[in-house]
């Protein structure tokens, strides 16, 4: 039977990325950010409910967060839940859950706080902006270039309607 670990968020950064490096010198970003969802009450009353998320990008996609990313910029992160457990001094048996990104893009534009609309992929071999109007390909980028858009004269005029 297959299985998915798959967590897809769009929130906003609560502070600057910290990072880190491993001994191989690989970089490391951790970073939360918050997710909101707003409804009505039974009365008509307005509730809202945040929740954050810790978030850690490895590799080329975490020193692109590290230069690019801010607090309160808004992001798109794909990525997976991963569970950590480790023992403290005390002996005391500690538990802490994050999402290990795979895949972060940078939302609201340059003046927004965010970045530009590029997204970045950690796909082994590392990750490489996409290029404006290039269309997303899975792992990799293969350069082709966007559709054309249409013109307003390329469109037939005997619409019978």
């Amino acid at each position: 039977m297959a299985s998915v670990n798959r967590v897809t968020l769009i929130g906003n950064l609560g502070r600057d990325p910290e990072m880190r490096y491993l001994p191989s010198g690989e970089a490391v970003a951790t970073f939360s950010i918050a997710t909101t969802e707003q409804w009505k009450d039974k009365s008509g009353g307005k509730q809202e409910r945040t929740d954050w998320h810790r978030i850690e990008f490895i590799g080329r996609t975490a020193e692109v967060c590290g230069e690019y990313l801010k607090k309160g910029a808004p992001v798109y992160i794909e990525g997976r839940i991963q569970y950590d457990k480790w023992t403290d001094k005390e002996g005391v048996e500690k538990t802490m859950t994050k999402i290990r990104g795979d895949r972060m893009q940078m939302l609201g534009g340059r003046g927004g706080g965010g970045g530009s609309d590029a997204p970045y992929e950690d796909d082994k071999g590392g990750s490489t902006p996409r290029q404006a109007g290039q269309p997303f390909q899975g792992g990799g980028s293969s350069g082709a270039s966007a559709p054309k858009k249409a013109k307003l004269d390329d469109f037939d005029d005997d619409i019978p309607f």
